[in-house]
């Protein structure tokens, strides 16, 4: 059994994700569900610790022996690249392999709304997109990171976990920067990043307050930054970030965050109808001067009544999305009130 031959095969099948686990056939994720791939037959311990390590390189391998977990990303030759991720459970090694396209997508190729376009027109502040692991956070960051390379002369700086779309320099100079290989941390990363001339500076993932910290230091001097984070919903984006701080701390956090805090875009993939792909559904927030004033006067529960009286600035909830998707005939009843965060309000919305 070769891991290569697999992962071939999870491109050929448009896999999302590939699951490596013993005792059981590859496992691939299509249009969001699991398929066992019978004619590979089962992973055993010693083929998963055969196949899995024979691709990895000195560092990485010592890494997973020290530390019993390594990410790396996996280049395969004339066909793409894997962020891929390796673990143990109970006792046996496991992988998990995240498809990365050797093309960038573009806003309209990835379905989502022409406003997000207008991310990579910011002169400087702190964009955020959230939503839960595979949802596409870090292929909306290329799409917007490749706008800026195409229109605007910038000093663009990554700083990734692992690096995952490859770049062109085009109008700007992109330098990408990897955790484990170009830098310790993404903090330790950041501290340098500033000496380094940027214009825009992306952030993996905001993962810890010494990351958060430097992130919103980043954007309160004058940078454009773009970051993500693992919430549901606007709203619980800006308490993650506050709550992360101590107490004494969490007045001057908010000040920062209404300071420099440009949108936030929510987003999760939603199996179609039909079943044969998957679309986003997103939440939308550009931060204006209402949102400003919520955020510093502890007011973060009004946010999402501030997002559903500003459709017409292009804002929306993650339910008014649901509800499109599902009046537009992409997604299903059942599906959309299993998304929802007020079932109720989708139900009354669908039935209206």
């Amino acid at each position: 059994m070769n891991i290569n031959d697999i992962l071939i095969e999870a491109i050929n099948l448009d896999a999302s994700d590939v699951h490596i686990v013993c005792v059981l056939p590859p496992i691939f994720r299509i249009h969001g569900r699991l398929v066992k791939l019978e004619k590979f037959g089962d992973v055993t311990p010693e083929i998963s610790e055969k196949m899995l390590t024979r691709i990895l390189n000195e560092e990485q391998l010592k890494r997973l022996r020290e530390k019993l977990a390594v990410d790396f990303s996996y280049s395969l030759v004339g066909y793409g690249r894997f962020r891929s991720s390796y673990y143990y459970q109970r006792n046996t090694l496991a992988a998990a392999f995240r498809y990365i396209s050797r093309e960038i997508p573009d806003i309209g190729e990835l379905g989502l709304p022409i406003q997000v376009e207008e991310f990579a027109k910011y002169p400087r502040g702190l964009v955020l997109v959230t939503g839960p692991t595979g949802c596409g956070k870090s292929t909306t960051l290329a799409s917007i990171i490749e706008i800026i390379n195409k229109n605007r002369s910038e000093n663009i700086i990554t700083v990734e976990d692992p690096i995952e779309y490859l770049f062109k320099h085009r109008k700007s100079v992109i330098s990408q920067r990897e955790i484990l290989t170009d830098a310790n941390t993404f903090s330790d990363a950041l501290k340098y990043v500033l000496r380094e001339d940027p214009d825009v500076i992306m952030v993996g993932e905001m993962r810890d307050l010494e990351t958060i910290s430097s992130t919103l230091t980043a954007a309160e001097t004058g940078h454009l930054v773009f970051s993500t984070l693992h919430t549901q919903d606007a709203p619980q984006t800006i308490d993650r970030i506050i709550d992360v701080f101590p107490t004494y701390q969490q007045r001057q956090v908010r000040a920062q965050l209404a300071g420099t805090l440009k949108a936030v875009l929510v987003q999760q993939l939603i199996p179609t109808k039909e079943g044969d792909g998957r679309v986003p559904a997103v939440e939308l927030m550009f931060v204006n001067t209402a949102i400003k004033n919520m955020i510093r006067e502890v007011k973060v529960h009004q946010i999402y009544t501030a997002i559903q009286a500003s459709g017409r600035r292009g804002m929306m909830t993650m339910d008014m999305s649901l509800v499109n998707l599902y009046k537009e005939g992409k997604i299903s009843e059942t599906l959309a009130l299993e998304k929802a965060h007020n079932v109720d309000e989708v139900r009354r919305m669908i039935n209206d």
